[in-house]
């Protein structure tokens, strides 16, 4: 869990979770979830592979067999805190920080992972479970503090006793079968169940009953059935010749997220239940690589092999976890120079016969780094301390995009004091002319990221390129939102029409830039689109104008709106949920409603900055200053490094007059988040309000050579323009022009009078 205090369209919760020790079997409408000590009488093999894997041992009972750390009164100390391990009446127990911040004895009720770390899990009032920040590093044989570089303490929303480390909601999904999170809103509590506390058969291949029954129909017959038959009444095919549907079933967990709903079936989209990430700045460097923790899905729709119809299940097998072939062997299965080994599902036609695992092709010596195939094409970061991950995009190393945009690149990963363009200059030595040089869409996305020239032109290029992985098109509509004029418009409502539900969701998102009366005719199509991720988008930026619909659509908006709630409610234990509820009764004209529903996203996390900047706003439309800003001071008490809020607060202190005051908070915005461009221009416009034009001027000029915002641009065009550099304000007008030639702050330059 890191730091974030944005809002996004569809916030629920970035992982759900959870399961205390009493669980119940559940069922789905296909299906009912069975004890798998039933699977284990016909599917011998499988099942010895599956014990004492990563997905078995995902969670157990804290016991003598299953604690790794060290339990002999050993000591930790972090922030100024010293924690005890130690065990009493053969359970295992931490003397640490509770929420109050004093010290007590807290039993360690499960372990939670085995290797590289393992996690231990503690039960608090209310049916939470919560993961101790305090980690045992099984190599090092260490504990270690999940956040070395910080000072956290029982104040801190990342404090292992807050809602950021409950494990119902971040990890019991992913950790337990058939899982069941039951929040009660009315109680404040969990009564979470689960069939099992593992990642078992059913995890993956969904309710067995009905495959149970037909095994017992069939008796003896059923291990000598074909390979279809014993696949019989199962509601997914993991083995289907579409391998969309295995990749899905592992991305529910096995990737960065949102989690819509808790109706999950399988073999249904994933976007149903599931929102992945889109090649966001924090999660991804420019030209896709993994920056933050994502957990591959990601990555892997990035890749060629995606592309090509490789699965999960070629190269690990999924019983174990573990990779069907140790080092170069499991890549030269494919690639190699006689015959691919690749299965009927993948096209292989593009591979090229080539001897991949020499020298002569990765120019270093067998046996040392940078021969491993993995050390170039899959690179690994490091995360939790202690947990590297490799990179599943599986690209071929690219150092001279790494010159063009300063994103990382696998030969400098190793040979760290040299330069991208060393690097560079040795990719062209060893490969030549023919090396792979083509345009990367990490150019494109970097502009885009920065503002940079050419940044509208290569965004639209991108969006509209259908040979670019769906989810980089997304990315680059996700960016052009940010962009005004015809063309970037043009190709968000072409986005619309697109056969991944990823770009259309992010097409849909860029609508919220046109006024409500004006998204119903390109949104109401959408209303009945096959994947609910893409409707309650939709709903949600229709719900302001719901009066001006068709009655047909009316009635769709409705549907899609209690869709919308329904995902809400089910999710009441989270802030965001009730911030989404607050904002669909704004929407909706229904201001008492929307007040409580941010009051209640607050009492849940006083850290929740947006539930503070919502609610200020909305006193603000109700002329209700003093309201407005006794709220944003008191979201400041608990969060003194929001920015967003500073800014909020200036702005403020400016309805009221108080203009000195508002000033200082516009420059502790700047102070907290000084790449911010949006805090930099309000902070230049109040300097200019107060007759600091030079000092505004200097500023924006610095911001503007870092990033072309718009908003920058446009101010110091005018400020300059105003102190009589019109050569300078002439200069500023180009240099936006060069980044989004239709944007219409041109036209309305152009007519000034001169």
């Amino acid at each position: 869990m890191h730091r974030s205090w944005g809002a996004a369209a569809i916030i629920l919760a970035a992982l759900l979770g959870g399961c205390s020790p009493a669980g119940d079997s559940g069922s789905s409408a296909q299906g009912q979830y069975v004890g798998e000590e039933t699977c284990a009488g016909c599917h011998e093999a499988q099942h010895k592979a599956w014990a004492g894997s990563h997905h078995d041992l995902a969670m157990q009972d804290a016991s003598e067999q299953t604690v790794l750390g060290n339990f002999a009164d050993a000591r930790f100390s972090y922030a100024g805190v010293t924690s005890r391990f130690f065990r009493r009446d053969g359970k295992f127990f931490v003397s640490t920080d509770g929420p109050d911040g004093k010290l007590a004895d807290f039993e360690i009720k499960h372990t939670f992972g085995v290797e590289p770390l393992q996690q231990y899990l503690i039960e608090l009032p209310g049916g939470r479970l919560q993961a101790l920040s305090i980690a045992w590093d099984v190599k090092g044989k260490r504990w270690f503090h999940l956040y070395p570089g910080e000072r956290i303490d029982y104040r801190d929303e990342l404090h292992w006793t807050g809602l950021a480390q409950n494990w119902n909601y971040m990890c019991g999904e992913c950790h337990a079968t058939d899982y069941h999170k039951n929040y009660d809103a009315g109680t404040g509590t969990f009564k979470t169940t689960a069939s099992r506390f593992d990642v078992g058969c059913q995890a993956c291949h969904g309710p067995a009953s009905r495959h149970a029954d037909w095994a017992r129909r069939a008796g003896d017959r059923a291990t000598q059935a074909s390979h279809g038959s014993r696949k019989q009444d199962f509601d997914i095919d993991l083995a289907a010749r579409d391998s969309r549907l295995q990749i899905e079933t592992c991305a529910r967990c096995h990737s960065r997220r949102v989690t819509l709903s808790a109706d999950y079936r399988h073999g249904k989209p994933l976007m149903d239940t599931h929102l992945p990430a889109l090649l966001s700045e924090s999660l991804y460097f420019a030209d896709g690589q993994i920056r933050d923790e994502v957990y591959v899905y990601g990555s892997f729709l990035q890749s060629r092999m995606h592309a090509k119809g490789v699965r999960c299940s070629d190269c690990h097998e999924p019983h174990s976890t573990k990779t069907r072939a140790s080092g170069n062997a499991l890549c030269v299965t494919c690639h190699n120079a006689t015959a691919t080994g690749a299965g009927a599902h993948i096209d292989a036609s593009g591979l090229k016969r080539k001897d991949y695992d020499s020298p002569a092709h990765h120019f270093h010596k067998a046996g040392k780094p940078g021969a491993q195939c993995v050390d170039c094409h899959a690179p690994a970061r490091t995360y939790m301390v202690v947990d590297p991950r490799r990179d599943h995009s599986f690209r071929i190393p690219r150092p001279d995009v790494s010159v063009a945009i300063g994103a990382p690149n696998a030969c400098t990963g190793c040979h760290s004091k040299q330069s991208a363009q060393w690097a560079a200059d040795k990719v062209a030595k060893w490969y030549g002319p023919d090396r792979r040089k083509e345009p990367h869409y990490g150019l494109a996305l970097d502009a885009g990221r920065q503002a940079k020239p050419g940044a509208l032109k290569g965004l639209v290029a991108l969006a509209d390129d259908a040979a670019q992985p769906a989810i980089v098109r997304a990315t680059a509509l996700q960016l052009l939102s940010t962009y005004p004029g015809r063309s970037a418009l043009a190709a968000l409502q072409r986005g619309l029409r697109d056969a991944d539900p990823l770009v259309r969701l992010a097409a849909v998102t860029g609508q919220e830039r046109l006024p409500p009366d004006q998204r119903a005719a390109a949104l109401a199509p959408l209303l009945g689109d096959p994947v609910r991720a893409v409707r309650m988008e939709v709903a949600r930026l229709l719900a302001p104008a719901a009066a001006a619909l068709a009655a047909a659509d009316k009635e769709r908006l409705n549907h899609a709106l209690a869709e919308f709630e329904t995902v809400q409610r089910e999710n009441a234990d989270r802030p965001e949920a009730h911030l989404n509820l607050g904002n669909l009764h704004l929407a909706r004209g229904e201001a008492a409603l929307a007040e409580a529903a941010y009051r209640k996203a607050i009492a849940l996390d006083a850290h929740f900055v947006p539930a503070y900047a919502n609610l200020a706003d909305l006193y603000r439309t109700q002329k209700r200053d003093a309201d407005s800003e006794k709220m944003l001071r008191e979201g400041l008490r608990v969060a003194p490094k929001a920015a967003s809020l500073r800014e909020a607060l200036g702005l403020a202190l400016v309805r009221q007059s108080r203009k000195d005051l508002a000033l200082a908070e516009f420059a502790n915005a700047v102070r907290v988040e000084p790449d911010n461009s949006r805090h930099t221009y309000i902070y230049a416009v109040a300097l200019d309000s107060a007759g600091r034009r030079a000092e505004a001027i200097r500023i924006l000029k610095a911001a503007a050579a870092k990033r072309g915002d718009r908003d920058v641009l446009l101010a110091l065009a005018s400020f300059s323009s105003q102190a009589g550099d019109r050569a300078g304000a002439e200069a500023v007008m180009r240099m936006l022009a060069s980044i989004n030639p239709d944007d219409p702050a041109l036209d309305e330059y152009a007519r000034l009078p001169r």
